[in-house]
C-alpha cells in the first residue's frame, strides 16, 4: 500500500525522475512556456516554483542551490536576472497549467506549463466584472411600459403650457360671437351708411 507517498513517481526511477524534471524545469525557465502531460506539469510545478522563490534573493548561495539542481548555467542566468525581477511583487503561484486535450496515439491528457508573468496577451486583456442581477426584486427604474407611456403623454410642463392656449382660443371665440350678434351688424350697416351719405 502506498501510504504516505504524496508525489507522482511518474513510472520512473529516482535518478530518472530527477534528470526529466531537472531538464523540464531549464526549458520551461528559458522558453516560458512548454507543452507535456499534465502529470509531468503538475510535479513539474512542485519542482519549479520554489526555485523562482529563491531566485528572488539574488545571492551565491541561492545561485549554488538552484544550480545544483537544474545544472545549467543559461538558465540560472535567466532565472535570477529576468524572471526574478518580473515575479519580485507575487506571492506564490508563477506558473499557470492550461489544458489542451488528449494525444493522438495513447490518449495521453496534453497541457500547456507557462510562466504567469511572461504571457502578455494575458496580462493586456483586463478583465471587467459584470453587475450582479437579481430576479428577486424590482428597482424603482424598472416600471411596467403602460406606466412609461403614460407619464410620456401627459406631464405637468405640458399641462401648464396648454392651458393659457385653450384661454385664448375661448376669447377669440367670444370676440368672434360679439360680433356676430343683431346688434352688432346693425351698427355696422349705419357706419356704412354714414359713409357713403359723406361720400355723395
Amino acid at each position: 500500500m502506498r501510504h504516505n507517498k504524496k508525489f507522482n513517481h511518474l513510472s520512473r526511477t529516482s535518478s530518472h525522475r530527477k534528470a526529466m524534471l531537472s531538464n523540464m524545469a531549464a526549458s520551461l525557465i528559458l522558453h516560458k512556456r512548454i507543452t507535456t502531460t499534465v502529470a509531468k506539469a503538475k510535479a513539474l510545478r512542485v519542482y519549479v516554483e520554489p526555485m523562482i522563490t529563491r531566485s528572488k534573493t539574488d545571492s551565491t548561495h541561492s545561485r549554488r542551490m538552484v544550480f545544483r539542481q537544474l545544472q545549467n548555467k543559461f538558465a540560472v542566468n535567466e532565472l535570477f536576472r529576468d524572471i526574478s525581477v518580473k515575479v519580485a511583487d507575487r506571492p506564490g503561484g508563477y506558473t499557470r497549467i492550461i489544458k489542451l486535450g488528449n494525444r493522438l496515439g495513447d490518449n495521453a491528457e496534453m497541457c500547456m506549463i507557462e510562466l504567469v508573468d511572461f504571457n502578455e496577451i494575458m496580462l493586456s486583456t483586463k478583465t471587467t466584472k459584470k453587475a450582479k442581477t437579481t430576479r428577486r426584486s424590482r428597482s424603482k427604474k424598472s416600471t411596467s411600459p403602460a406606466v412609461e407611456q403614460v407619464e410620456k403623454a401627459v406631464t405637468p410642463e405640458e399641462v401648464t403650457k396648454e392651458e393659457p392656449k385653450a384661454e385664448v382660443v375661448a376669447d377669440e371665440a367670444a370676440e368672434q360671437t360679439v360680433e356676430s350678434t343683431p346688434e352688432a351688424q346693425n351698427d355696422d350697416e349705419k357706419t356704412k351708411t354714414d359713409d357713403d351719405k359723406a361720400k355723395a
